[in-house]
């Protein structure tokens, strides 16, 4: 009985983490599902500044440029929120498209933040 309680224990502990992380990646993905072709998709996320410090934003990028991104505040005080607004043009896509943003921060513990965003492009027909 002790071994089982312990393997229990062992299987919360290790699982409770990455249920945690999960919880925080799904905050930083947005899923626009099925879209046509040719239209410009929009989303905000929202960054909050966790730590102790003043924590400045040195620039926000895209992976590709069919994806513009910018936030609204670059200089954000301990607890301190601010908007990072995402537009993809669906224009040249068709299927599944997954796009990136990356916030670069000056802070040494979180130097990038990444914010998802995808959707399935449906052909026009």
């Amino acid at each position: 009985m002790r071994k089982i309680i312990s393997l229990f224990l062992l299987v919360f502990l290790i699982s409770y983490p990455v249920s945690a992380q999960d919880k925080a990646d799904s905050l930083n993905e947005w899923d626009f599902g099925q879209v046509k072709q040719e239209q410009i998709l929009k989303h905000d996320f929202v960054f909050k500044n966790e730590t102790n410090v003043v924590l400045n934003i040195a620039s926000v990028n895209t992976s590709c440029g069919c994806t513009a991104s910018q936030a609204d505040k670059k200089s954000l005080e301990p607890g301190e929120s601010t908007t990072i607004s995402v537009a993809f043009n669906t224009k040249k896509y068709v299927g599944e498209v997954k796009q990136f943003v990356y916030l670069n921060t000056d802070n040494q513990d979180l130097p990038v933040v990444k914010f998802v965003i995808k959707a399935e492009v449906l052909k026009e027909a």
